[in-house]
């Protein structure tokens, strides 16, 4: 059952809204790949991914993306509820081949346009300290 939409009169800017890390693995990067069609081998050959002076085999970038809004969306409780998400690339997840990854996801409340109903919802994105998503912003509209 999906958690109650939150309460829009109660956003304050600063609100940490959602929190999660998640933990990535070789295996993740192949059911990834298999379910998006993005078989390029930098996400899963380090000889390759070194070849083009990358640290070794990196997450997709649309992986990345995805896990960083999917907080922000359960929060809402509604995907139809996100407006706009827009984010840059950084710097890149480096998949150990034994140890994975592990990133980690905070949404705050970044602005509340009390008119439009809209909350910008501002993420941070991290791995091994470094944040992997710049300027990472969702925009959602609740009732």
């Amino acid at each position: 059952m999906p958690a109650p939409a939150p309460d829009f009169d109660t956003l304050t800017v600063g609100d940490i809204v959602a929190e999660r890390t998640v933990d990535l693995s070789r295996d993740s990067l192949v059911r990834y790949a298999g379910a998006s069609g993005d078989f390029n081998p930098i996400h899963y050959r380090d000889d390759i991914a070194t070849s083009v002076g990358l640290p070794g085999v990196i997450a997709h970038g649309m992986l990345t993306m995805g896990l960083a809004v999917q907080p922000v969306v359960d929060w809402a409780g509604d995907p139809g509820c996100v407006e706009d998400y827009q984010v840059r690339f950084t710097r890149p997840v480096v998949v150990d081949p034994t140890e994975g990854a592990t990133v980690t996801i905070s949404a705050k409340v970044g602005h509340v346009d009390a008119e439009a109903r809209v909350a910008r919802i501002d993420l941070t994105t991290t791995f091994g300290g470094d944040t992997v998503l710049g300027k990472a912003q969702v925009r959602v509209r609740l009732a």
